[in-house]
């Protein structure tokens, strides 16, 4: 097996991309096309049934099959030879089976990047699969879906928009297609049939959409008593709680802004506890942001491996000074914490001793890369598995905390995982 353990991080942005798909919408696409019927519609795909000279296959029942369709549908005059492709091209991407890779339309890769710049338009929900059922992976800070007591973890059964006359239940439903369902207007209604391990029957909650705007790392000085290191005296001090929603184009900036703080109160008291770094609900997002964060933690070596489809295994090393080294840190992660958050949290655990609370993570150990095709079109194919420094993998296993705890469903306002990561830097024992 060959191990490859330098690789330079230029560039990575453009093409490896760690992330649960977050709010594209709609179905996909392709350049095929049609012979002897032209549906009603503009066409935006070039007709042409020449099978390349390289590509030996048999395309004779796709075209018999596009044949029969265009002549013997009732409404063929509501056809459209573009949908019919995307549909076809979607059944390919799907055979796959995987539902991480996707062929985005247009519009679906436009709506992709928004995601990450820190924009977009929806009810706030990250989407995933829970065995291969559509679920709620985390809903965004501040959003519809939050306020309506959206969970991660919640499976999405059914949708329903009347205004958009929509009734669909969610078996085998693609992430693009079920996004497409959810997001509409601002301001319009869309109904979730949700499921819930706590509750026995599936519910509904309705959610009026809105623009969903994403502040990625956010800063939070906590007030406090310590107990110091060997001293039975309580004093003043500040635990800094750093909440990272997801890794994105402004993480960077942010991040770098909540650093140069703790460092400025470092400087300040006369004694520093440490950090809590809050991943719940954080579905991923840019490796490089991952790696970038992690750096600040940990001095050399590397901070995830990558595993290719034949076995060989590139590591990503830090990528910086560590601005936070030696700093006592207490990591919050829940089922809601996915792909990126997870290659932090793994690496900080396994190389920055840092100590985990919460509850078992998403396991998500995959990483799709990101093609952008002529006409805006864009393809997320899963190239490779991404592995622990230690090169254990967590894909569908997740990472399990030290310190399991769960917080109380019908008492939101009480956050005991946060409280026992903090109660962790304070060194007193509230149990």
């Amino acid at each position: 097996m060959k191990l490859t353990f330098k690789l330079s991080l230029a560039g990575l942005r453009r093409f490896f991309l760690v992330l649960l798909i977050v709010f594209v919408s709609g179905s996909v696409g392709y350049l095929i096309g049609n012979k002897n019927f032209r549906p009603n519609s503009k066409e935006s795909v070039r007709i042409d049934r020449t099978v390349p000279a390289d590509k030996p296959l048999e395309f004779s029942l796709f075209w018999q099959v596009w044949d029969d369709l265009n002549r013997l549908y009732v409404d063929r005059i509501n056809l459209n030879s573009t949908n019919l492709i995307y549909g076809a091209i979607q059944g390919m991407v799907g055979a796959a089976g995987d539902p991480y890779t996707i062929f985005l339309t247009p519009q679906q890769n436009k709506e992709s990047k928004e995601d990450l710049s820190g924009s977009f338009g929806g009810v706030g929900i990250e989407l995933g699969y829970k065995d291969r059922t559509l679920a709620v992976i985390a809903p965004v800070s501040g959003s519809p879906a939050e306020k309506a007591g959206v969970q991660p973890g919640d499976l999405i059964l059914k949708i329903t928009d009347p205004e958009k006359k929509i009734e669909r239940e969610t078996e085998s439903l693609s992430l693009p297609e079920a996004v497409s369902l959810i997001r509409g207007q601002k301001g319009s209604d869309v109904t979730l049939m949700l499921a819930r391990k706590t509750i026995e029957k599936p519910f509904e909650v309705t959610l009026k959409r809105d623009t969903i705007v994403v502040k990625t790392v956010e800063l939070k000085l906590q007030a406090n008593k310590c107990l110091q290191d060997g001293s039975s005296d309580l004093i003043d001090c500040t635990i800094p709680v750093i909440k990272v929603s997801r890794f994105g184009e402004k993480t960077d900036l942010e991040w770098d802004k909540a650093v140069a703080e703790i460092q400025r109160l470092k400087k300040e008291v006369k004694y520093f506890p440490g950090i809590v770094l809050d991943l719940r609900n954080d579905p991923g997002g840019f490796l490089d942001q991952a790696v970038n964060l992690a750096s600040d933690f940990i001095t050399s070596g590397p901070v995830v491996w990558q595993q290719n489809n034949n076995g060989e295994k590139t590591s990503y090393a830090v990528s910086r000074t560590a601005r936070l080294a030696g700093m006592k840190l207490v990591i919050v992660i829940n089922e809601g914490s996915a792909s990126a958050a997870e290659i932090l949290a793994g690496a900080l655990d396994e190389k920055a001793d840092a100590t985990l609370v919460g509850e078992k993570s998403f396991g998500k150990g995959s990483v799709q890369q990101p093609e952008d095709l002529p006409g805006g079109a864009g393809l997320h194919v899963t190239v490779a598995k991404w592995l622990l420094p230690s090169q254990k993998s967590i894909d569908k296993v997740g990472i399990l905390p030290e310190v399991e705890i769960k917080n109380d469903d019908n008492d939101q306002t009480n956050d005991k995982q946060l409280l026992k990561a903090i109660e962790l830097l304070t060194n007193i024992n509230s149990s």
